[in-house]
């Protein structure tokens, strides 16, 4: 695959510039080994339909339709689990997760990491997703395998981090 461009120009970033290095889906760490894709993160429902609204044009189409998604403000009946499970992204700004790179956090992260994107950020976000493992560790000793009412934000919040917490 040779290297392709990306120009980014939505509300929360103008001209920023980078570079996809490798083929859209593959060529992951292998520490990093998510449960599911953007593309099906987007259609079960995460981050109450919010997130990705102003930056479809960055993304593959594909990635959209079907997505819950809600323009006009966030709503947490859109996510799976039908609970919210994120802090807003001032608190994320204010404890300093927020890469300048990536203004949205981790999801626009792993999207663009998802399509071939390498960059500097790569092992912090990695190790940041690796961390949630807990949750799933939490998941299978409280709850009933399968029992999607059990610890729901917990499971929401999984979601939000391609962890597919239905099937735990």
């Amino acid at each position: 695959m040779g290297r392709r461009r990306v120009v980014v120009d939505d509300l929360m970033q103008q001209g920023y510039v980078y570079w996809l290095t490798e083929p859209t889906g593959r060529h992951f760490d292998p520490g990093f080994t998510p449960d599911l894709t953007p593309q099906q993160m987007l259609r079960l429902g995460v981050f109450g339909g919010k997130y990705m609204t102003d930056c479809t044009r960055e993304f593959p189409a594909d990635w959209f339709a079907g997505a819950k998604l809600s323009p006009q403000g966030h709503d947490a009946a859109l996510n799976f689990f039908g609970v919210r499970a994120s802090q807003p992204l001032a608190v994320w700004r204010e404890k300093g997760w927020i890469w300048e790179a990536d203004p949205r956090g981790w999801f626009q992260w792993y999207c663009r990491y998802y399509l071939g994107r390498r960059c500097e950020d790569d092992e912090r976000q990695i190790r940041r997703w690796r961390a949630m493992r807990r949750h799933v560790a939490q998941l299978k000793k409280y709850c009933m395998r399968g029992d999607l009412h059990c610890r729901r934000r917990q499971r929401q919040a999984l979601l939000h981090w391609a962890y597919d917490a239905r099937v735990l």
